[in-house]
């Protein structure tokens, strides 16, 4: 009995140094989590600055449609820093706890990944906008299509549920595509609600013990 408890352990031991080695899981549940709540507050943020520019409340002088768009544009940018910083942070953390480098061969496949599909879809949605008026509606389905596509090209060098995160991202921008109009909400429920979800799931599988 003793012998079978030591290969179940030695077996369980490579398995887990399989996974450290092909897959990056110092990916932390709470900076999901967090992401999605800057994420919601960002999106409160633009809310209200649309809600003043249809209803005439910016100033005289100024051409309002390039105020609500470099308005949007900084809100965006700032919900991306506080983001992308608050999920090193606890990624970081994560890492610690576990012994595990932040940089390696393994999280640079994930990022490589990641970014390519991202990349792209931001010069298509720059494409978009500098070349068709009124393409405005479009920017939230293109954004969550794209990210769900870069999930789903990174998720082989992490947990496999990002695949799950990615398609569900890809579903919602499909369905914003024809409602145009509510693309804020979709963008709300896509980069903020299930990311909460998602932390939140990981959190309870992965971390919390």
């Amino acid at each position: 009995m003793n012998n079978q408890q030591e290969h179940l352990n030695a077996l369980k031991d490579i398995r887990n140094m399989m996974d450290r080695s092909s897959r990056f899981i110092s990916l932390s549940g709470l900076s999901g989590i967090f992401a999605g709540v800057t994420a919601l507050i960002g999106a409160y943020f633009a809310h209200e600055e649309l809600n003043r520019y249809f209803k005439g409340g910016y100033g005289y002088g100024i051409d309002p449609e390039m105020d609500i768009e470099f308005q949007l544009l900084k809100i965006g940018l700032l919900v991306l820093v506080v983001a992308i910083g608050g999920g090193l942070l606890f990624t970081y953390r994560q890492g610690r706890k576990r012994k595990l480098p932040l940089w390696d061969k393994t999280s640079r496949n994930l990022l490589i990944n990641l970014f390519i599909p991202l990349f792209s879809g931001g010069i298509f949605i720059i494409a978009l906008l500098l070349n068709h008026e009124n393409s405005g509606g479009l920017i939230a389905p293109t954004s969550l299509i794209f990210y769900g596509l870069a999930l789903i090209n990174a998720s082989k060098y992490t947990y496999s549920d990002i695949r799950f995160l990615g398609l569900c991202e890809i579903v919602l921008g499909i369905i914003a595509l024809f409602n145009i109009g509510y693309g804020l909400y979709f963008w709300a429920i896509g980069f903020g609600l299930l990311h909460i979800l998602y932390g939140t799931i990981m959190y309870f599988k992965y971390e919390k013990k």
